[in-house]
């Protein structure tokens, strides 16, 4: 909590972060990133905070697929309050793939390409 009493407004990246890094475990992209020497890398991120959470809750936050492209995708994001039984945020990360040793970005490996395609929200 910081000084106005709520979850300080680092926080809720940080919860977009672990919902990512479950995303990532299940394609096994840490796997491949070792092999290949490629992965994602978070190229811009936002957060629009639609009301505060306060200690003590429950959230669920949730994360789909849109816009896949050739060396990028992006991830969207919604933290829901389990007290307020609401959305309390929303947010959106554009995820780039690079190649680690020349920093430059690269095409996404076409395993997790395919894997991408089972997040991407069903309309």
């Amino acid at each position: 909590m910081d000084a106005m009493q709520h979850i300080n407004n680092t926080v809720y990246f940080r919860y977009f972060e672990d919902v990512r890094v479950v995303m990532l475990e299940k394609l096994e992209v840490f796997d491949l990133a070792k092999r290949l020497n490629v992965g994602p890398v978070v190229a811009s991120t936002r957060c629009d905070y639609r009301a505060p959470l306060v200690y003590p809750d429950t959230i669920t936050t949730v994360a789909w697929v849109e816009d896949i492209q050739e060396k990028r995708y992006a991830m969207k994001y919604e933290i829901y309050s389990h007290n307020q039984e609401r959305c309390v945020a929303e947010g959106e990360a554009l995820i780039v793939y690079c190649d680690f040793k020349t920093g430059k970005s690269c095409p996404i490996p076409v395993e997790t390409l395919e894997g991408l395609k089972a997040f991407v929200a069903k309309q």
